[in-house]
């Protein structure tokens, strides 16, 4: 065995890497496996997106590498939904690249703005990338609670920003649902002008809500020093495969990234780019996914109750937020209660601790499953009794 990077000998494996172990020794057993568990979109790609992509091969005579800036198209198609949606004009000169998706950023983001022995503050429970790209950046992770009794919400002014470079926000929230009010970004930005760091707001999510008004970005916030925003096409256009979204914001950040990305080679195909300009310019089909995932939660929430599964969550994301009690309204062991749903009824679901130790007692459930497929669910749901 050759040597290790240190910081990957000390990860535990990857969560939902757990998760699909379990699911898949369960298949083997023959469980009829309804997969929540990984929140991965399976609702159709818009059929105008796949034939803008075909389209751009078809014109693409001659195959070149893409340009770390994206090709203006796309940043102009970004800089135009952001206007439509948030009512915040950008410049997509400056202020703008488009990325292989958002992960490759959420990963990098610490090895650019970031030196070896800074501290990266990252919420919790939450997805795991942005902890593990700190780590492999040399960085102390700061943990930030999202706190039930605030909403999901973390406490700002409850963290020692005391050589902090960069916050990680994640609203609407994985895995909690949670929706962030705009005094939150407005504050956080505010701290980080203060105390010199940069506020990344991961806004995968920010087209998905069951109810109330629509989330808000922090690209609203009045002084974006310092500030930068990334979204993706996988969950607003069903397009996973495709990998593509971008980064948006302070200027001096976003052109950090510009010199940054050439050297790790996730620059997104130009074909794939010329697709995403369909979708960034079409708001209609959004409405659609929306009003898919809604569906299926309506479906599965009575069940899910019935059965001692509470919703604990916000009214964000495509993920249900459940609040496990045990005997005497004690939290009741997150990862035995997975590994029974999934080995008595065939319903995989994530374990909130897998997500970070403020995850304990709940469950992470993905509305990604077909709706005929949720409705089996809920008819399994009838004989579940938890705590």
């Amino acid at each position: 065995m050759p040597p290790l990077n240190p910081v990957l000998a000390r990860l535990r494996a990857y969560p939902f890497a757990r998760v699909n172990e379990a699911k898949a020794a369960a298949a083997a057993r023959g469980v009829d496996v309804i997969d929540f568990g990984v929140g991965e979109p399976r609702e159709p790609t818009p059929p105008f997106v796949a034939a803008a992509l075909v389209a751009a091969v078809q014109a693409e005579s001659v195959s070149a590498y893409p340009s770390a800036a994206g090709v203006p198209e796309l940043r102009a198609a970004v800089a135009g939904w952001v206007r439509r949606r948030f009512g915040v004009a950008l410049d997509p000169e400056a202020e703008v690249v488009p990325t292989h998706g958002s992960k490759e950023v959420v990963f990098s983001l610490a090895q650019v703005v970031c030196g070896r022995g800074d501290r990266v503050a990252v919420t919790t429970p939450g997805y795991p990338v942005p902890e593990r790209g700190a780590l492999f950046a040399g960085c102390d992770v700061v943990p930030v609670p999202l706190r039930p009794d605030r909403g999901w919400l973390p406490d700002l002014d409850a963290v020692d920003w005391a050589g902090v470079r960069l916050l990680w926000l994640n609203f609407p929230n994985n895995p909690t649902g949670a929706v962030a009010p705009p005094g939150l970004y407005e504050h956080a930005a505010a701290l980080g002008r203060e105390h010199g760091f940069v506020l990344a707001s991961d806004e995968a999510y920010s087209e998905l809500w069951f109810e109330g008004d629509a989330p808000g970005s922090a690209l609203q916030v009045a002084d974006r020093r310092g500030v930068v925003v990334l979204n993706t096409l996988s969950k607003r256009s069903s397009m996973p495969g495709y990998r593509s979204g971008f980064v948006a914001g302070d200027a001096d950040v976003i052109a950090a990234l510009r010199r940054f990305r050439p050297n790790t080679g996730v620059l997104s195909q130009t074909f794939v780019q010329r697709a995403a300009i369909a979708a960034w310019e079409d708001d209609a089909h959004v409405d659609e996914v929306r009003a898919r995932y809604r569906a299926k939660r309506d479906a599965l929430v009575p069940a899910l109750r019935a059965a001692g599964l509470e919703p604990a969550g916000g009214p964000g994301s495509f993920f249900l937020w459940l609040r496990l009690l045990g005997p005497g309204g004690r939290p009741a062991d997150d990862e035995a209660a997975a590994l029974a749903l999934l080995d008595d009824h065939g319903l995989s679901l994530a374990p909130g601790s897998y997500l970070g130790a403020a995850g304990a007692g709940h469950l992470r459930l993905a509305l990604v499953p077909t709706p005929e497929r949720c409705a089996e669910a809920a008819r399994r749901l009838a004989s579940v009794r938890v705590g």
